[in-house]
């Protein structure tokens, strides 16, 4: 599977964009990231290797604790493949703002 393909995957899941959005702010242990889940580490430890398979964290051992850090790299290509398709949506919204105005001064005509 590409490398896109995976990080889409992985940010599909809520819980795993909770887990990334934790993991911003600055190193985390598993048993840290798992605290706002109603979920088992386990289950917990299964969203971080689908992150890591993604290439969207690292994990390194210290001590009995397995602290995991973000991969920016990772999202910065999915962020770079959806900002392509930004002059498409600016295109549709111009042209959905501009029918708008001529509804509006439709309305104002029919006054």
């Amino acid at each position: 599977m590409d490398e896109l393909s995976l990080v889409f995957g992985a940010l599909a899941d809520p819980t795993r964009r909770a887990i990334l959005a934790r993991l911003t702010q600055g190193e985390a242990t598993v048993a840290e990231l798992a605290k706002p889940f109603s979920i088992s580490l386990p289950a917990v430890s299964k969203h971080l290797k689908v992150l890591e398979t993604a290439g969207l964290l690292k994990q390194r051992v210290v001590a009995q604790t397995r602290p995991c850090r973000v991969e920016g790299e990772p999202l910065k290509r999915a962020a770079d493949y959806v900002e392509m398709f930004r002059p498409f949506w600016d295109d549709r919204f111009d042209r959905l703002a501009g029918y708008l105005e001529e509804l509006k001064a439709q309305d104002q005509e029919h006054e």
